[in-house]
């Protein structure tokens, strides 16, 4: 558990209100984050199908997943911002595997990678608790 909150410190990045840090300003690597609802599986997205929100692009396989997440953006958004759930939990914000995700009570969260999301499955409800209590003060930061 030292180990990962350590590897967890280590990879911190700097905080911005959508983690779009890894491919130029592109949001959750460039997955669809409908898909994650709709197909229950994660699928990368496309240039084709991209719209601008919260100062970050997202895309989308498809226009049909495109023109849901413009109507309810929060709905398909992931919590904390797209950063690691487990990572927020800790008090760090953290990057993300878009593979490694799991929809919790129509929520969707990303982890750091599917080593952490084994951890964090541990104790979902104490996770989220945790992130929830920390994620206004990682914005601080």
């Amino acid at each position: 558990m030292l180990l990962l909150t350590l590897l967890l410190a280590a990879s911190a990045i700097a905080v911005e209100p959508v983690n779009a840090i890894a491919l130029k300003n592109v949001a959750i690597k460039g997955y669809d984050p409908v898909a994650y609802f709709a197909d229950a599986k994660a699928i990368e997205g496309s240039e084709d199908f991209e719209l601008t929100w919260r100062n970050a692009a997202w895309r989308f396989a498809s226009a049909a997943h495109r023109d849901e997440f413009e109507k309810n953006p929060e709905k398909y958004a992931p919590q904390y911002g797209g950063y690691c759930a487990f990572g927020v939990s800790r008090g760090y914000a953290v990057d993300v595997d878009p593979e490694a995700w799991h929809v919790v009570d129509g929520k969707l969260y990303l982890n750091y990678n599917k080593d952490v999301q084994t951890e964090w499955r541990k104790d979902v409800a104490g996770y989220v608790k945790k992130a929830d209590e920390n994620w206004p003060k990682i914005l601080d930061k």
